[in-house]
């Protein structure tokens, strides 16, 4: 048996209103490197977004390699295997890796060619071994593909096809990256033997996939933002995937799973279940997974609780009649108040701020949103700060003021390309 860990979108590095989670974080990795040691796990997969930021913070990356360091220093024998996210600069996550791999610890922050540009897929050809260091699986190690990572071809395509939306079925992006997954699961069976699984890894949306909007965006262009299941091949024992913060599976698969992040990255996130996924993997056999619970450190509390808004009185009331345990003052609750107002109240902050001196918490927003006497809550209008809109969400929303209509697919698909070069090239 093979046992294993699938985490992944740690987002190191992370702030949420200009407060740092350099804390939550910490305390996760303690808590991670405990039930590695605790449960004998064999294998750990981190499935991109290690970073919050293609340029994170020496703090962040000082995190990483720490917790690098000690988990091989308490689990010698432990397969370590990080991919790279759309947060993350490839090359960032690559430099590194000849030390990485020296301590049995393999990085592929984004797919590498060779002189000729064939895609060097020896690197991405993972062995997993259990604590007698018999190879029982193998670990294609797909990281998120940007659209220059696909085949020329589909490339060409693409740019033709994203002017007929309605031809999903031949979109050129989705049958870029089947090629690509088709290539890798070719070169897997390659390697693995009659009694060796197979497993792979990938950093992507799929299709009916559960989005947080605030901090998660839809990160291919092209006709079809989703990826189909079908990428997959019937043969792969587990997928472990990231870029979706809700632990979930894809569809009725139960061997294709989002881990889900380990802290909720925004306040829609809160009631998540974060978790760590334990795989257990048997030759022949399906695999058995079990959802580790990660303790929360840091509660956040949105007030009231949901989409919905309050008016002031009811807002304040509720913060008068909370139950708050006493904390120290970097484990105090991170609060979001919804204030519904008739009008535009110049006051509001400071009422907020003189009833939450009194308690142990710490103010991040006030969301608000104004009504009418003829307007319903459906007709709301949100308040919203720029970081909290993606770059792609910026873009549409200048595009529509200027000329009064919704930019088109082909443009926003453009758009979403040159934000990953940009990216990419960080």
């Amino acid at each position: 048996m093979l046992r294993l860990f699938h985490t992944a979108d740690w987002h190191l590095g992370h702030h949420l209103h200009g407060v740092s989670r350099q804390l939550e974080h910490q305390r996760f990795l303690d808590w991670l490197l405990d039930q590695l040691h605790g449960k004998q796990v064999d294998a750990l997969i981190v499935a991109g977004d290690i970073f919050d930021s293609a340029n994170p913070s020496s703090a962040a990356q000082s995190q990483l390699y720490d917790f690098l360091v000690k988990a091989k220093s308490r689990l010698p024998n432990l397969n370590i295997v990080l991919i790279g996210g759309n947060h993350d600069s490839a090359s960032r996550l690559d430099a590194p890796s000849p030390i990485l791999n020296a301590l049995g610890v393999t990085v592929v922050g984004g797919l590498s060619r060779e002189d000729r540009g064939h895609i060097d897929w020896e690197r991405l050809l993972v062995p997993l071994t259990n604590a007698a260091g018999e190879i029982k699986a193998w670990c294609g190690a797909m990281p998120f593909l940007r659209n220059a990572d696909l085949p020329s071809t589909a490339k060409d395509e693409q740019s033709v096809d994203t002017e007929r939306p309605g031809e999903q079925d031949s979109d050129p992006l989705i049958s870029g990256m089947k090629t690509l997954y088709g290539e890798l699961f070719a070169q897997l069976q390659q390697r693995a033997g009659n009694a060796e699984s197979l497993i792979l890894t990938g950093h992507c949306y799929m299709v009916n996939g559960a989005v947080s909007e605030l901090s998660e965006r839809k990160i291919l262009g092209g006709n079809q933002h989703a990826l189909p299941v079908e990428l997959f091949p019937d043969e792969v024992a587990y997928v472990a995937l990231g870029h979706l913060h809700l632990a979930q599976r894809v569809g009725a698969n139960e061997h294709i799973r989002y881990s889900g992040s380990p802290i909720p990255l925004s306040f829609d996130e809160s009631d998540y279940p974060h978790q760590v996924v334990q795989v257990d993997i048997k030759a022949g056999q399906p695999v058995a997974t079990a959802a580790l619970k990660i303790p929360r450190s840091v509660q956040l509390l949105r007030i009231p609780n949901g989409k919905d808004f309050a008016v002031l009185p009811e807002a304040i009331e509720h913060l008068k009649n909370l139950v708050l345990d006493d904390l120290p003052p970097e484990q105090t609750p991170l609060l979001e108040l919804r204030i519904r107002l008739e009008k535009p109240e110049p006051g509001l902050r400071q009422q907020i701020e003189e009833v939450i001196a009194k308690l142990p918490l710490r103010l991040l927003k006030i969301s608000t949103a104004y009504s009418g006497s003829e307007k319903s809550l459906a007709d709301l209008n949100i308040e919203e700060r720029l970081e909290e809109l993606q770059p792609l969400e910026v873009f549409q929303r200048c595009y529509h003021n200027k000329y009064d209509k919704e930019a088109p697919e082909a443009m926003s698909a453009l758009f979403n390309e040159l934000l990953e070069s940009l990216q990419g090239a960080k």
